[in-house]
């Protein structure tokens, strides 16, 4: 079949050719932008007196049926076709003749990719961030539930201070509170018209690029028509935004996975998101968590292929720009697919209360609490330091904890302790004197939970 592009050429090009050349097999999904972003095109072209003002009413009702069609399955896209494009324009040249082949004046195929790619990731920014939100309502509402319960705070995962399982928990909250400012701001750079600019020049038809923006909801127009067309950065800045998200997503999987553990037994996931071994009956593996945390490398590999793509492109447009929409595609599902998975699976996850109490107890984390009593007391921080760590030497060596070391044990290096210390470094007293604003009391951490509310409202 004869190309839409036939001219230079004869527009015939080996079967071979054709395969490696195509990409209606992933750009097909932008097919719903593409008829939106052509219709809008139409009516400019009418408005503007470039094309009679019954082929645009001619081409808008095509385009109508087209778009109508394909969404009620009435159409099949031709996957031998070259691109999306190029199977509407070809569709609606059929179906209304003549008329359809006015539609593509004043346009390029390199302007109008960049279209549909904006409008359709704009889309897929909105979706993603409906998601993050859901991931953050979930987080929110389990720290919520179980904002009483005390748990060891670890640094090099080793035990180091008594907090809440509320406040560890919505430090994921709040990361995801920055991926979803981040994906906003990437929002607004993806929100800007290229439609207009042409192969890169530009066009000497009297245009209204504004109107056509304004009718598609960009908020601006690109102001060189060569960046217009060659620029992929709000690609590249969306799938760094997807990384961070499927980084923190990662971080939190891995908690997750460490945590079902016999090791940990801090919690249980719902059978619903774990699975079995095909050879050890008493496994229950949390599959979905570990999944989350191995897709993050294809996400990072996807921004790592637009990158290599596109830095040694010269201007204006290159067919290697057609490698952007597999990457880009490949990590919004991803992202997706995960932020889909994790909201439920947290959200019916059990706290196992008792483990995360017991294991606080057993880990000496209430020592800096112990230096904190001594200082209360009068005694430098440094000298109320030695001490402390005197006294967990005793206790490792007499195989008991801090709470049930004698008192008559610790005036051996102090005289400063008195009845009051075993309230002082009881764990749940550790947790509630952390007053610090941002810290694990729970008068902080209610205000995280405030704040991630309001975020959400």
């Amino acid at each position: 079949m004869a190309k839409l592009w036939a001219g230079r050429t004869s527009g015939i090009t080996d079967n071979l050719a054709d395969d490696f050349n195509s990409s209606i097999r992933f750009d097909q999904r932008m097919y719903q932008q593409d008829i939106r972003g052509s219709m809008a095109h139409a009516s400019m072209l009418g408005l503007q007196g470039i094309i009679p003002q019954e082929d645009a009413d001619s081409i808008i009702s095509g385009l109508e049926g087209i778009f109508n069609d394909l969404n009620s399955g009435a159409l099949k896209i031709d996957e031998t076709c070259e691109d999306i494009h190029m199977f509407v324009e070809q569709v609606l040249t059929e179906r209304i003749g003549d008329a359809g082949k006015r539609l593509h004046t004043a346009r390029s195929r390199n302007d109008q990719v960049a279209l549909d790619l904006r409008m359709y990731l704009r889309d897929e920014v909105d979706s993603i961030s409906e998601k993050v939100r859901a991931l953050m309502a979930a987080i929110t509402d389990v720290a919520e539930k179980n904002i009483d319960a005390v748990m060891p705070g670890y640094t090099h995962l080793q035990r180091a201070q008594p907090i809440l399982f509320s406040h560890e928990f919505m430090s994921y909250a709040m990361m995801l509170s920055r991926d979803l400012a981040r994906l906003s701001d990437c929002r607004g750079r993806i929100n800007v018209s290229p439609i207009g600019s042409c192969a890169l020049a530009g066009t000497t038809y009297n245009t209204d690029r504004h109107f056509e923006a304004e009718k598609l909801g960009f908020d601006s127009v690109c102001l060189n028509s060569i960046d217009g067309v060659s620029d992929r950065d709000f690609c590249i800045e969306l799938i760094s935004c997807l990384s961070m998200i499927m980084m923190h997503l990662s971080r939190m999987s891995e908690e997750i996975i460490l945590w079902s553990s016999g090791e940990f037994s801090f919690i249980e996931l719902d059978d619903a998101y774990t699975t079995g071994s095909s050879i050890m009956p008493q496994k229950k593996n949390s599959d979905m968590a570990e999944l989350v945390r191995g897709k993050t490398g294809r996400v990072y590999g996807d921004l790592m292929s637009i990158l290599t793509v596109m830095k040694g492109i010269p201007l204006a447009y290159n067919k290697d720009m057609q490698e952007d929409k597999e990457s880009v595609f490949d990590a919004c599902d991803t992202v997706k697919m995960c932020l889909n998975i994790c909201a439920p699976m947290i959200a019916s996850m059990k706290l196992k209360k008792e483990n995360m109490l017991h294991a606080a107890q057993k880990g000496f984390i209430n020592a800096t609490d112990l230096a904190d009593y001594l200082v209360r007391k009068g005694l430098p921080f440094r000298s109320a330091y030695k001490v402390s760590g005197q006294i967990v030497s005793v206790c490792i060596e007499k195989g008991c904890v801090l709470e049930t070391l004698p008192l008559e044990v610790y005036q051996q290096y102090s005289e400063l302790f008195e009845e009051d210390l075993f309230q002082a470094i009881d764990l749940k007293t550790c947790v509630m004197t952390r007053i610090s604003e941002g810290g694990t009391g729970p008068a902080s951490v209610e205000k995280q939970i405030n704040y991630i509310k309001s975020l959400l409202s």
